[in-house]
């Protein structure tokens, strides 16, 4: 095999990784359209986090990968704390993020993602992680992209549920 054809599936590899970015920021968009942030505040009940801290959470996630991928991150650390993976849900306004402004910077986050996933090659995506949220001893950078996308995808899918419970109709034909 030649170094043409490994290095050729890298980059589609990547282009997998960044078009299920694209869907994943496409998908969050349309489900936050026309919802205020009052009803981002909506919680599902009989449990569950409310839409704004699932927006608020797939910008941490990306926020902490954005060093990985060679990008600046977007926002201070602690400006998103509030929706770090495990914390509780939000049940005062007080306690979350403008959606307006989140919306704003989700848009800017998903273009530094974008960015810093086609700049990944076949010798970066194969280095060890460093961090694995699975705990998988043998995590490289491909695994923990990969477990990203997937981890973003899901939430996508929550916020389009969480949209109907504010009462508004679905936004994906």
């Amino acid at each position: 095999m030649t170094t043409a054809a490994p290095a050729a599936a890298a980059d589609a590899e990547v282009e997998v990784f960044r078009s299920q970015a694209r869907m994943t920021q496409q998908v969050v968009r349309m489900n936050t359209a026309g919802l205020t942030h009052e009803e981002s505040l909506i919680q599902p009940d009989p449990a569950g986090n409310c839409l704004n801290w699932v927006v608020g959470h797939v910008l941490w996630v990306y926020n902490q990968v954005l060093g990985l991928l060679q990008q600046e991150r977007v926002m201070p650390e602690a400006a998103l704390k509030r929706y770090e993976r495990g914390s509780p849900p939000i049940h005062r306004a007080d306690e979350a993020l403008d959606l307006d402004e989140m919306m704003a910077t989700w848009d800017e986050t998903a273009r530094r993602v974008d960015a810093g996933l086609a700049g990944l090659t076949r010798e970066v995506l194969d280095r060890p992680a460093p961090m694995s949220p699975s705990g998988n001893p043998d995590e490289t950078v491909r695994s923990l992209v990969a477990t990203v996308m997937f981890h973003q995808a899901y939430h996508a899918g929550q916020t389009g549920l969480l949209r109907r419970l504010a009462g508004k109709e679905g936004a994906i034909p």
